[in-house]
Formats: C-alpha cells, sequence, structure tokens
C-alpha cells in the first residue's frame, strides 16, 4: 500500500472501493497493486520530471457517473464513430450498426464481464507500460469503452472513429480503455479522439491498447482538443507488435490545461515497424508532455519518432524519447527527433532523447533542438511585401507539417492542416 498517502490518494482508494468488483477483478487488483507502490507520480519520478501531476491534480475530481444526455456531435470526417462520453460507451451516439464485415465491437463493460481469455489478455498488456502508475491506476479503475477486433486479412477501408468525450458541468474523473485487436494480415485506420464539449476542468485518464498480430497495420490519428485551464487530460498507448507488423501513428494536440500523451510501444516480432509522430499547438498556459518508449526486442525492427513542438504564449512542451534495443535485436534501424519553435519569451520546452542500446549491429540515432523562427527568412518574405505575423504562419504551418509526411490518407491530413491553419488564424488576428 501507499506509505505516505495524501488526500488524492485516499480519495483514489475510495473510487477503487467503488470499481473492484465491477469486472476483471484480478486485473484491476494488480493494477491498484502497481500504482499503490507509487502513487500519484510526481517530479520526484524521473519519468514524470517535467510534469508535476500531483500538484496538478490536488484532490481528484468526483468519479463520473453514466450521461445519458442526448447530443448532437460535429463531424469534422467521414468515419464510423464509436462514442465513449463521460466515462460510458454510447451506442445510441455510436454508428455501431453500420460495421463493416470483419469488424465486431462490443463495449469494454461487456467484455469484461464475458472474460474471455484473450480479450484480458490483450488488455493487460502486462510486458509494456508496467511500471508507470497512472496506466496502473487506469486498469484499478476503468469504467468503460471499446473493444474492437478485426478479422485475419480483413481491410476495413473506412476509418473507424474512437471518440472518447467530457460533457458534464461540474467537474469529474474519468477512467476509460479501449482495445483494438487486428488479425494478422488485417488493415485499418483508427482515428483517437479526445475532447471536452463543456468547460468544466475535467481529469481523464484513458488508455487504448493495441495487439497487432503477424503482417497487420494500423494506421492512427489522434487528435487532443478543447479542454479548460485547469483540466487534465492523460493519455495512454500501448501497442504490441507481431512479425512484420506496421503501426502508423500521428497526434495533434492542441487545447488548454495539462495534456501528456505516453506511448509504450513493444516491437516483439522480426521486421516490426513503428512511426509515432506528433505536432503540438501551444498557447496560453497549454502544459504538453509527449513521453514514448519504444522497445525493440526481436531483430531487423525499425522505428521513426518525429516530433513538432509551436509553443506560443506561457505554454510549455515536453518531450521525453526513449528507444530500448534488447540484446539479440541486432539490425534495429531507430530514428528519433524532436524539435520545437518558442513563439515568445515566456513558452518554455524540455527535450529529454534517450537511447538504450544492447546489441552491436544497429543503426540508430536521435537529436533536439529548440530556437525561434529563422530571422533570414522572416526577412525574405517580409521584404517581398507580407505583413510580419503572415509571414510567421507561413513559417509555422510548414514546420508542423513536416510530421504529417507519414500520413497517407489525404482526408485526414487535410482536416490535421486545417487545424493548424485555424490556430495560425487566431494567431494572426489577436
Amino acid at each position: 500500500m501507499i506509505k505516505l498517502a495524501s488526500e488524492a490518494e485516499a480519495t483514489l482508494s475510495s473510487f477503487y472501493e467503488e470499481m473492484r468488483d465491477k469486472g476483471a477483478p484480478r486485473l484491476r487488483a494488480a493494477g491498484w497493486a502497481s500504482f499503490s507502490e507509487s502513487g500519484v507520480p510526481n517530479r520526484r519520478v524521473e519519468s514524470w520530471h517535467y510534469t508535476d501531476l500531483k500538484t496538478a491534480m490536488g484532490r481528484p475530481a468526483p468519479l463520473a457517473t453514466a450521461s445519458r444526455a442526448a447530443l448532437s456531435l460535429p463531424r469534422a470526417h467521414d468515419s464510423l464513430r464509436l462514442v465513449t462520453l463521460d466515462g460510458v460507451f454510447r451506442q445510441d451516439l455510436s454508428n455501431i450498426a453500420r460495421l463493416p464485415d470483419g469488424v465486431a465491437v462490443q463495449s469494454l463493460r461487456d467484455a469484461l464481464a464475458q472474460g474471455e481469455q484473450h480479450v484480458m489478455s490483450a488488455l493487460a498488456s502486462a510486458d509494456i507500460g508496467a511500471q508507470d502508475p497512472i496506466l496502473a491506476l487506469n486498469a484499478a479503475l476503468m469504467q468503460d469503452g471499446v473493444v474492437i477486433q478485426i478479422a485475419p486479412g480483413a481491410a476495413i477501408d473506412r476509418a473507424i472513429e474512437l471518440a472518447t468525450l467530457a460533457s458534464a458541468e461540474a467537474a469529474q474523473s474519468t477512467y476509460t480503455r479501449a482495445l483494438v485487436m487486428l488479425g494478422a494480415g488485417a488493415r485499418a485506420t483508427v482515428i483517437e479522439t479526445l475532447g471536452a464539449l463543456s468547460s468544466a476542468p475535467a481529469q481523464d485518464n484513458s488508455a487504448l491498447v493495441l495487439r497487432l498480430a503477424p503482417g497487420a497495420r494500423l494506421d492512427l490519428v489522434t487528435h487532443f482538443s478543447g479542454g479548460v485551464d485547469q483540466a487534465i487530460r492523460v493519455a495512454s498507448l500501448l501497442a504490441h507488435l507481431d512479425a512484420g507488423a506496421m503501426i502508423n501513428s500521428f497526434a495533434l494536440i492542441e487545447g488548454e490545461g495539462l495534456n501528456r500523451r505516453q506511448i509504450f510501444a513493444r516491437l516483439d516480432g522480426e521486421k516490426a515497424r513503428a512511426v509515432f509522430n506528433g505536432a503540438t499547438l501551444g498557447r496560453g498556459r497549454l502544459h504538453a508532455d509527449t513521453t514514448l518508449v519504444v522497445d525493440h526486442a526481436k531483430p531487423c525492427g525499425e522505428s521513426r519518432e518525429v516530433f513538432r513542438n509551436i509553443l506560443d504564449e506561457q505554454s510549455v512542451g515536453v518531450f521525453q524519447g526513449k528507444v530500448i534495443v534488447r540484446p539479440g535485436a541486432q539490425k534495429t534501424d531507430g530514428v528519433m527527433q524532436s524539435k520545437a519553435l518558442l513563439l515568445s519569451e515566456q513558452a518554455a520546452m524540455n527535450n529529454k532523447p534517450e537511447l538504450e542500446i544492447f546489441a552491436d549491429d544497429v543503426q540508430c540515432g536521435h537529436g533536439a533542438t529548440c530556437g525561434r523562427l529563422d530571422k533570414d527568412q522572416l526577412f525574405y518574405l517580409t521584404a517581398r511585401g507580407l505583413p510580419r505575423r503572415e509571414a510567421e504562419a507561413l513559417l509555422i504551418e510548414g514546420f508542423a507539417n513536416e510530421a504529417m509526411d507519414a500520413i497517407e490518407d489525404e482526408q485526414l491530413k487535410a482536416f490535421l492542416s486545417d487545424r493548424v491553419s485555424a490556430w495560425l488564424s487566431r494567431r494572426i488576428s489577436r
């Protein structure tokens, strides 16, 4: 148990007492035992050094209760939408009746009640991210979410959107977990939308677990939006790749409050490939933390990470990236790069790239830069008649779009580019 329990941890303990018997008791108990070793992380926890969650959280908001509000949700792209609202999977807001062949969907609650062994094993994902206390807390307190199983060989042409939204008018805590399992040779695109429909300072802890069988491919786009200054959102991604599997992922973080996206990926088969790219658009007092661990466990794996942070006003960016190459994971090819643009004197960026290599025949590298817009480029554009703000926007847009190069879906790329353009337009109009 937690040796020096704070008020926050005492409140979380009462949450666990409420949730412990609501399906998957072993998974919940293991999660709570792991969380209890350290409690809510603060700066003394190395992987949370730049994000003091304990101070930001204070006393946790009350656990969310089921919402049955009728809503009309805006749509930015044509996708099969599956909605988890205020911690509860909402079939009435999801177009679950229109699923293509080869796709099976059920709520997390139903999956936990049925207790199928392969689903429980996948949800646990004990081999990756096991030491993170907030991920362990998610396992202990998970309320609901979505389980998606895609049949071997299925090629799903239409994107599947996992929308995790908060709508309550008062602050509340939500703990959701989604599972996407791709059979051998299957291919799909998933859009993960994390947003808020109200101005309440929600506290959200979500996890997306991915299991990719041999030869499977998943294209994943994650979009953080909304939120207010006191909101807290921690979203964990756990990806397990078998031989020849591939994940191509991009995340766009914007909005307000404290946002942390943490990625735990294990390339557990030969010739597995992972791409984790992202961009942050920071203004106000946004705190945007991207922390990732890519674990190469088998030979001939490849990983690429390209992140761009654009920080204005008093926003703070964090990038912590670690690539691990296990003994025997020869011929690994890994490249990690983080670049930041600081647009104000008050903005700040924290970069911490790491490599842990235990094999001798590998090609791995990392780089991190932090700076301001190039004065020569600005002079060139303004000398040709562009107002300074528009010249800055042109350079910033090009900088952000570098991280989107790997996105193959043109509709999704256009949607993300529009979000960048909208952010820049608001900056120009100030």
